[in-house]
């Protein structure tokens, strides 16, 4: 459906729009064809990926395929000069311990996602062929005219068309914990916040007080829960500015300590030092140049951060993106 501020709109002209009656509601034989049009009222999800490559997906950091190279490259010099490869291990537990915690993180994100799913699996009192049934909120359609009691679960965006005492508890969608009184009067403005559109109920909020009627306007992935949902599954291409910091910090460390190794090499040829020689020296060069602390300091710093957002209620897929 296009995008519509229905809150603009009297209830006469939503009935006229989604074609539907106030008083019948929709028949069978039109809600078919609204399923047919406008699929299942739920948030859906896309195919989950494995565990494997979720853990894959954290290595394609240029800062982290350096800190790679920078590892097998220590190895192999600790091993030819009888060093051991300690630092080796050391930087490969870094690169682990950061890929384990942005999986971890981005798990967390989607049972919040199935937790928002549930919230919309409730039955709803409608009414169909002019009579009021109980259906799965998930066979709801746009132009269905939802019941509602106290305690009922809103299962999609919904004009009001009548509201008597009625109040809704809108807190997982606009943070407010005192439910909000509804009524079904259109509003003005044409730019408002969520928590401001009285004559409108959203799915997965509570009726907490009063009983009402609403015609519904919006399904699926496209109510406001649904666009959150969206959020959260969308998926991870965009970079943060943090992750483009660190890729352009890893590429210009990567390219200068490859320079100076390659000079520090040309030289040492100059001098006549042996070429195995000043290999190993350019490359143990290169291999300290390298912050490997880099990554393991901001991944707890952003970790910590995901923390404070949690206990703020806020769901964070990305750690990257607690920068923001």
């Amino acid at each position: 459906m296009e995008k519509n501020n229905w809150f603009n709109k009297k209830k006469e002209e939503v009935e006229k729009e989604l074609s539907t009656d106030l008083e019948k509601g929709l028949t069978t034989e039109e809600v078919q064809k609204r399923q047919e049009k406008y699929g299942l009222n739920e948030l859906k999800a896309k195919k989950k990926k494995t565990l494997f490559q979720k853990f894959l997906e954290q290595f394609k950091d240029f800062s982290i395929i350096i800190l790679i190279i920078a590892a097998i490259v220590s190895g192999a010099v600790g091993i030819a000069e009888g060093e051991g490869i300690t630092d080796t291990i050391i930087i490969l537990i870094v690169v682990i311990v950061n890929a384990i915690i942005g999986v971890t993180q981005e798990a967390k994100a989607e049972k919040s996602l199935e937790a928002l799913q549930k919230l919309t699996d409730h039955a709803s009192k409608v009414i169909r062929n002019g009579e009021i049934t109980v259906v799965p909120a998930k066979e709801l359609v746009p132009g269905d005219i939802v019941v509602l009691d106290t305690g009922d679960y809103i299962p999609a965006d919904l004009r009001i068309i009548e509201a008597i005492n009625l109040k809704s508890q809108e807190a997982s969608l606009t943070g407010e914990s005192v439910p909000v009184e509804k009524n079904a009067e259109v509003i003005e403005e044409t730019e408002i916040g969520i928590g401001d559109r009285l004559n409108m109920l959203f799915s997965s909020s509570l009726v907490t007080y009063g009983r009402g009627k609403g015609i519904v306007v919006e399904t699926g992935m496209t109510t406001e829960v649904g666009k959150i949902a969206g959020m959260l599954d969308a998926t991870g291409e965009q970079t943060t500015p943090l992750q483009d910091k660190l890729n352009r910090l890893g590429k210009t460390l990567g390219i200068v300590a490859l320079t100076i190794c390659v000079i520090i090499f040309i030289i040492g040829l100059i001098q006549g030092k042996e070429p195995i020689h000043m290999f190993m020296t350019a490359v143990s060069l290169a291999v300290a140049a390298i912050p490997e602390g880099l990554v393991a300091v901001s991944t707890i710093v952003l970790a910590i951060g995901v923390q404070k957002m949690v206990k703020k209620n806020a769901i964070v897929k990305r750690l990257p993106a607690v920068e923001t």
